[in-house]
């Protein structure tokens, strides 16, 4: 695959700055980049030049532009499922108190594209816009349990099972079997697989094709998780997850558990 060097570390630039490095001055980005500080600053500049960069007037840092958010809008409006689901997720969020999710899948990897906190918000890892893996996470669990044969060996081709905490399943051959216990329960779940302490049970969610599109999910201190409490979980999100679904066109006589 053709990759242009430029345009490469323009994007790997901008990739730097999340939640926790929100301004870099230049020597930082360039120790990150590993490039000369004349190379960085001409990507600076031009980044600068078309808004996706912008440098701090008070501290001569850069910290990302307001184009981005421009950018990020237009996709976020063509997400007909996120205005769609965002009711049921702050339904579920104040009956429940937990912290409910929204994830689309994006190759080998989850996407949250909405969250809602409750009072009782646990999860820290969670962020909208974040990547989450498929094999740890309940989210990722369910956005692929009901693929067929062929999709499922294409999506975990090659694909890495990097351990996140001592409980997370690293052998392709138990996840397989994992994914099958999903598609027999319709919901899946991650037991700190993914965060310490967190419990996270997920449900997926379907358009009009019967096609999963996205998965719903609610996480709890592992703790205060008992037999009846997970019981109402599932309920609940199935409950919320199927008028999701026939909000996207979903039909009745499709095959969903």
């Amino acid at each position: 695959m053709l990759i242009i060097q430029s345009v490469d570390r323009a994007l790997r630039i901008l990739d730097l700055f999340d939640e926790y490095e929100q301004e870099m001055k230049i020597t930082e980005i360039s120790e990150k980049m590993q490039l000369h500080k004349s190379t960085v600053h001409s990507l600076l500049q031009t980044l600068r030049q078309r808004g996706y960069i912008e440098q701090n007037p008070e501290n001569g840092k850069y910290r990302l532009g307001m184009k981005l958010f421009e950018r990020g809008n237009v996709v976020i409006r063509r997400l007909d499922l996120r205005t769609i689901a965002k009711k049921y997720l702050i339904e579920l969020s104040v009956k429940s108190g937990n912290t409910v999710h929204l994830v689309i899948r994006d190759g080998k990897e989850g996407i949250y594209i909405d969250k809602v906190e409750g009072p009782s918000a646990t999860v820290l890892y969670s962020r909208i816009g974040r990547r989450i893996p498929l094999h740890s996470s309940a989210v990722g669990k369910s956005l692929i349990a009901n693929k067929s044969s062929n999709e499922l060996q294409e999506i975990l081709k090659d694909y890495e099972y990097v351990q996140q905490t001592p409980n997370t399943i690293t052998d392709e051959t138990l996840f397989l079997a994992e994914l099958e216990n999903v598609r027999e329960n319709g919901y899946s779940m991650d037991k700190e697989e993914n965060e310490p302490g967190i419990t996270c049970v997920a449900v997926p969610i379907w358009d009009h094709s019967g096609t999963v599109v996205a998965a719903m999910s609610m996480s709890q201190h592992s703790a205060s998780i008992d037999q009846e409490k997970l019981q109402r979980t599932v309920e609940m999100l199935k409950e919320a997850a199927m008028k999701i679904s026939r909000e996207l066109g979903y039909e009745m006589h499709l095959p969903i558990k």
